[in-house]
């Protein structure tokens, strides 16, 4: 009998534990700075429910997006690809600003979205927030967000679906009379409900758990984007959250308010112990900080600049029961990789193939993310500035393109000219120009950043040189 035990015994444990495909829950903040966590230095506010993400997970130190502005920002993240082949380059605005700029209305359907492969695999799919990749301003016309490959929608004044739209108060102001922001975007698909614009990040939530408590009661996987506004001004905290009402301050209100919103959904996922032990959270912005609000650390340049302050991202993942256990907690400082390397990863991670005939950008780094790994992508990284910011936030002649090759880092004009070089693992700030210094690197990056932004559709980038439009 004890033989037989022990022979049950050993075949059990020579069994995997096989965990159902992963939840994907993707947190995508607005125009937030690499600085603004406090897990990543913030000392002006707290985020105590994404540091306790951070505690019990992993943080990523040069994590990047592929846009230093949000439309094409969330198109690679979305896509796997680089967002200039869709011709998406710069936030999506009116019809005739859109082709002034040389870009799309919207995201073509045809693109290869995350959001879909995990539906045709079985996923349930939801998106709830910011949209941004077609639906805005005059451009009434485009396809709605669930023909992207999402199950359901709720979105802002800037997709085409159901949406909460916000009202705003100020202290003193008589709470029965607020002031309405988007009024028109009603007209973009039916369903609009006015909010507190204080709270939408909560509405987004409270549409988000009863869209996870039903795939789990169908027995499915969910993928979530939960895409807050927050915290892209103007800044509408609580009214009594207001403090002096200046720009920092109501930013850092309006930040710690996003965080206790968000941290509903993840207290969620980590009371089921059937999510939290098969789930992915992963929380990032879509690019840097506006000037005189949010910080990126010790990084040069803000929203809109292809220095590392506009590019680089404070990721958090959380997955306790998936991640390598020596890794939980940790940082990771080594890791040099994309927003277009998550759509692969993420696939690779679900189990998920890859659509017939697609070529991603990005690479499958499910060891990375998971922590089980401290390599980087083989592949550079390349970057082109929004074809209407050559010249913002106080700076002119902004650099046109960039690339992340190991720790260089160069920056130049279409052409290749002007070329600035960094070595980023001595130098994170950009303050020392090196490019006198290693001749043969500035050729060898600026002939592979130039060849690259060769391949890409073009947009009115050059002729727009020295616009100084504002978003």
């Amino acid at each position: 009998m004890n033989r037989t035990i022990a022979l049950l015994t050993t075949l059990t444990l020579s069994i995997p534990v096989l965990i159902g495909r992963p939840n994907i829950v993707v947190v995508f903040i607005d125009d937030m700075g690499w600085g603004d966590f406090s897990c990543f230095g913030n000392k002006d506010a707290q985020t105590p429910h994404i540091d306790r993400l951070a505690k019990e997970g992993l943080r990523f130190h040069q994590f990047y997006v592929n846009s230093p502005i949000c439309s094409p920002s969330r198109v690679a993240i979305s896509t796997g690809q680089y967002p200039q082949q869709w011709k998406i380059t710069s936030y999506l605005s009116n019809h005739d600003h859109n082709e002034q700029r040389g870009m799309a209305q919207w995201l073509d359907p045809k693109a290869p979205m995350l959001a879909r492969s995990l539906r045709k695999a079985g996923y349930a799919t939801g998106h709830f927030g910011k949209w941004h990749m077609g639906g805005q301003r005059n451009v009434d016309y485009a396809p709605a967000i669930t023909e992207y490959g999402f199950d359901q929608s709720l979105t802002n004044f800037e997709g085409m679906g159901p949406k909460l739209l916000p009202l705003t108060l100020k202290p003193g102001q008589d709470s029965k009379n607020p002031g309405r922001i988007w009024e028109h975007a009603t007209r973009l698909g039916e369903g609009a409900r006015w909010m507190q614009r204080s709270k939408i990040t909560e509405g987004f939530v409270d549409a988000a758990i009863p869209f996870i408590q039903k795939a789990k009661q169908a027995n499915k996987p969910f993928y979530i984007n939960l895409w807050p506004d927050d915290v892209h001004g103007p800044f509408w905290p609580p009214v009594d959250k207001w403090g002096d009402g200046s720009k920092r301050r109501l930013f850092l209100s309006v930040l710690e308010a996003m965080d206790q919103q968000l941290g509903k959904l993840f207290q969620h996922v980590r009371n089921d112990p059937d999510l939290a032990d098969n789930t992915l959270i992963l929380a990032c912005s879509d690019n840097g900080p506006a000037q005189g609000a949010g910080v990126a650390g010790a990084f040069r340049g803000y929203k809109t600049h292809l220095f590392e302050g506009g590019i680089r991202s404070s990721l958090v993942a959380w997955a306790p029961k998936l991640m390598a256990q020596k890794a939980l907690g940790t940082i990771n400082k080594k890791s040099v990789f994309s927003a277009i390397d998550l759509v692969p990863t993420l696939l690779k991670i679900t189990g998920t193939k890859v659509p017939k005939g697609v070529k991603f950008d990005g690479e499958p780094l499910q060891d990375i993310l998971l922590g089980k790994s401290m390599a980087s992508r083989k592949q550079d990284i390349f970057f082109r500035r929004p074809p209407d910011r050559d010249s913002f936030y106080g700076v002119n002649d902004l650099p046109d393109l960039a690339i992340r090759s190991g720790k260089w880092k160069l920056l130049c004009e279409y052409d290749g000219s002007d070329a600035l070089l960094y070595d980023l693992a001595m130098d994170r700030g950009e303050q020392k120009n090196l490019a006198q210094n290693h001749p043969k690197i500035v050729k060898e990056l600026t002939e592979k950043v130039t060849a690259w932004h060769k391949t890409m559709p073009p947009d009115n980038g050059p002729q727009l040189i020295g616009a100084k439009k504002k978003k």
